[in-house]
């Protein structure tokens, strides 16, 4: 072989080629089950628990999903290279509309077209070479998942916190299904961005989630480690009001209507009472008033006008007087009963009392229709201003023409008020929440049965059709195979007859299984405390396994479930701990919320038509290219605009660490050293970089300047090229810097990270080998640059060595041609000398002599 073919030789194998190295290295992982196993949870060593949120099976990733799956990956691997028994699963969120929407489209059983997607977006994680522990993985829609569902709807019913009962509720008319309060997004379906909700009466299964309610949101005030903007839309989507239930009597009725009030002391300015179009006393005087049932219905049809515009609060507020009155228990006075359409009969009682003096809405009201204006709140101050209405401050205000209670502070009285009212047998002080129990009935095929009967002859303590839980010994109830799914009829299992019909388990006789299953959010509402335990085939999970993983050290998903999965499974964890099955309050410790993939100006999504397959990515420049751009192109918790030629730039950027790697793999041993200034710089360039990438992930997660920080060690070693090719740079230093620099390359790129491990000589899995440690002294700066400013406007920068006195900068600073040049005709006052930050000169015109003094 000539020189040239030997030239050709050796540049074919340094070029990179990552069609090669990834499948090689993927094949060596696949085959190996424990590599990315955690060890038992008495192991000894400290744990992290690194958790991003699963995925619903839709058929393929897009790089939305792989920005997601490669935060956690590279934070797993980091934690594995610092020591710890790392818990990194992945499973399949795998109920819910979208398979069985699908199905009707494709003619598909859901159940065919669910396990065929995840097949498929299971071989494109393992393509990406993402860490996780397959032997844990989880399909909710498996009976050994979905029977612990049903175990926890029984344990919940024992306790009365799953309970039945006709309501007011959420109708998607696309999903033909009921929605939860969280799953209808401003009025609109929360998978139908276009699609109007209704509201429908039906008996439903609700879990008491209100229970919860006050220490769901305490508890917010206890999790640092969440984000402030998740944590501010579940209280305000809690919504704690503490106020008073106050009753008025109907004059010359039996009936009353009850309203809620945060401002009890307000009540002698009440001038109407007003009432929801729904309103059972609303609906009583309709129905003898024709005309009235005419308004009220009006009004209905305004309501719906409103939810479908998305902004029930911006309706233009409608009213009609029922000329009946109502009666105020506080001093007797007859107040005229109206019916509004701002009014909704799901929020609080569905009634106020309306205080036109004291609140916007209600002044605005009772200006429109001419309605009184009675005040009595006043400030104890007066202002020019605290005389307009309507008045709401009631701090440091008291009540006036408000009988025995005049004089006394508002918030004095609001609690002696109070206590009246329930002295007296027509009120109470009370909370109320904006938070409603969790509608959990989908009349859906795919999800989870509920394990509940209706027995149709009744038995002792239950009457006929009446409801009856099954025993645990009967779960799980398993779906059937194959059902004909349209959008008629109710859910596709009541035309099942094998299904439906079935016996009674307390008496025997015949009975009718439930036939909604449940929503799709109970099965992530725990799934987290599955993965400890995957394989237990007698309880959900052993507890002392749980224990020893929760809370979640870290859990990553989209800000879009701040209110819907986040909040559910905060109560879920709750409702764990009373069974005694977990110690933790919470479910996770650290919560992040990444940003999104941007491409056209929009998400990128299915729906939008936008998505980029990182199949495609991964063939044109590699899985550690595709996944590294993703954490390079802006901060993880930012929105990232998608840009190819980005995914390029990183190619190109891996094909020169390889190429510089495989040059030096083995020459480091001919080398003598004898350019020690470079070579302290390249070291000191090292250490800097170990330092920052550790404290970015111990922190900020700033993974875009970690990668920065790793291209510009790259520079200055490629800088150094010729002088290590001269041999001036010792074997030492440069075995340092390849084997540190693949350690740091390896929670970002981690194929080419073992590739070049294994050049390296390096032994094990390069992920499993200790994280570097910096060096302080050889990353310390030889040198350092330090502004000079006169006046404090900047005359000039100069350069001292590190670690320089004050003296020593003064000195500096003194000898800088442009800071005498200002300092001409100049008289010196101060010199502030900040070590390493700056110097600041104050000095005024004087005398040359003066100046000549500072020149010396």
């Amino acid at each position: 072989m000539d020189m040239e073919e030997s030239a050709q030789s050796s540049s074919e194998q340094q070029r990179y080629n990552p069609a090669e190295i990834e499948p090689k290295w993927q094949a060596r992982w696949d085959a190996d089950a424990s590599l990315y196993a955690a060890q038992g949870h008495d192991c000894g060593k400290p744990k992290f628990y690194c958790l991003e949120m699963l995925p619903y099976p839709s058929g393929q990733l897009h790089m939305g999903h792989v920005r997601n799956y490669a935060i956690g990956d590279a934070l797993a691997r980091f934690m594995w290279m610092r020591g710890y028994n790392v818990l990194h699963p992945m499973g399949w969120d795998a109920f819910g509309l979208p398979a069985e929407n699908a199905a009707l489209k494709n003619n598909t059983p859901p159940a065919e077209w669910t396990l065929a997607n995840i097949a498929a977006m299971r071989r494109q994680m393992r393509r990406m070479g993402l860490s996780y522990d397959w032997t844990t993985e989880l399909t909710t829609c498996l009976p050994e998942y979905y029977r612990w569902n049903q175990w926890f709807f029984l344990k919940m019913y024992e306790r009365e916190l799953a309970y039945r009962k006709k309501s007011k509720v959420n109708w998607c008319p696309e999903c033909q299904t009921v929605l939860a309060n969280e799953q209808v997004i401003d009025g609109r379906c929360w998978r139908h961005e276009d699609t109007v909700v209704e509201l429908r009466d039906l008996t439903q299964w609700f879990l008491r989630i209100t229970k919860y309610a006050d220490e769901l949101l305490s508890g917010l005030d206890t999790m640092d480690g969440w984000p402030e903007k998740v944590r501010t839309m579940q209280r305000n989507w809690i919504g704690r009001s503490e106020g008073a239930l106050v009753d008025f009597n109907v004059s010359e009725t039996a009936e009353k209507i009850t309203v809620f009030t945060t401002r009890v002391d307000t009540i002698f300015g009440a001038t109407s009472v007003q009432l929801a179009p729904e309103h059972a006393v609303a609906k009583s005087f309709a129905s003898c008033n024709p005309l009235l049932a005419s308004q009220i219905d009006q009004m209905l049809a305004q309501q719906k006008s409103a939810r479908e515009a998305g902004d029930l609060g911006a309706i233009e507020k409608h009213g009609v007087d029922t000329e009946k009155f109502a009666v105020n228990p506080f001093n007797g006075e007859l107040v005229p009963i109206w019916v509004a359409n701002y009014i909704l009969a799901d929020y609080g009682t569905g009634a106020i009392m309306s205080v036109p003096a004291h609140d916007e809405r209600d002044f605005e009201f009772a200006a429109k229709y001419g309605l009184p204006v009675r005040r009595v709140i006043v400030p104890n101050q007066v202002t020019d201003d605290s005389q307009q209405l309507p008045y709401l401050a009631e701090g440091d205000s008291s009540l006036v023409d408000s009988g025995k209670w005049t004089g006394m502070l508002c918030a004095d009285a609001q609690q002696n008020m109070a206590t009246f009212s329930k002295e007296n047998g027509f009120g109470t002080a009370t909370v109320t929440y904006r938070l409603k129990d969790w509608g959990v009935s989908r009349q859906r095929y795919w999800g989870t049965p509920i394990p509940m009967v209706y027995c149709t002859n009744g038995h002792a303590g239950t009457e006929p059709g009446g409801v009856v839980p099954l025993p645990e010994g009967a779960l799980p109830v398993v779906l059937p195979p194959q059902v004909e799914i349209t959008q008629q009829g109710g859910s596709p299992l009541g035309r099942v007859e094998e299904f439906v019909n079935t016996t009674c388990p307390v008496c025997g006789g015949p009975a009718r299984r439930e036939t909604d299953t449940m929503d799709t959010f109970v099965d992530s509402s725990w799934y987290f405390y599955r993965y400890t335990d995957a394989k237990n085939s007698s309880m959900p999970f052993d507890a002392a396994k749980a224990n020893y993983w929760f809370p979640i050290d870290q859990y990553i998903g989209g800000v879009e479930h701040a209110i819907l999965h986040l909040i559910y499974s905060r109560f879920w964890t709750r409702v764990m701990r009373d069974l005694g099955m977990v110690s933790n309050d919470e479910p996770a410790a650290r919560l992040f919320t990444q940003g999104m993939v941007i491409k056209d100006g929009a998400k990128m999504s299915k729906s939008k038509g936008n998505v980029v397959s990182p199949d495609l990515m991964i063939e044109r420049y590699g899985a550690d290219a595709t996944r590294m751009y993703a954490l390079f192109a802006a901060p993880p918790d930012r929105d990232l605009e998608w840009q190819e030629e980005g995914v390029a730039g990183i190619s190109r950027f891996l094909a020169r660490v390889y190429r510089l790697t495989m040059k030096y793999a083995t020459s480091a041993k001919d080398a003598t050293g004898s350019a020690p200034t470079a070579e302290a710089k390249l070291l000191r360039t090292l250490h800097q970089t170990i330092a920052k990438i550790t404290d970015d992930f111990s922190g900020r997660w700033h993974f875009n300047t970690c990668i920065a920080a790793i291209m510009i060690l790259v520079n200055e070693i490629a800088a150094a090229e010729l002088l290590m090719d001269a041999g001036k740079i010792s074997g030492t230093a440069i075995t340092d810097v390849f084997r540190n620099l693949t350690l740091m390359l390896a929670p970002f790129a981690p194929f080419l990270a073992a590739e070049l491990w294994e050049q390296l000589g390096g032994q094990g899995a390069v992920f499993r080998v200790a994280w570097p440690v910096a060096d302080v002294e050889l990353a310390r700066e030889a040198e350092i640059k330090i502004p000079v400013q006169v006046n404090g406007k900047l005359a000039n920068v100069v350069t001292v060595p590190a670690g320089s006195d004050e003296a020593t900068i003064q000195a500096a600073a003194q000898a800088d041609a442009k800071v005498t040049a200002r300092m001409v005709g100049k008289t010196v006052v101060k010199v502030i000398v900040v070590p390493g930050k700056l110097v600041n000169i104050v000095a005024r015109h004087g005398s040359s002599e003066c100046a000549r003094r500072w020149i010396c």
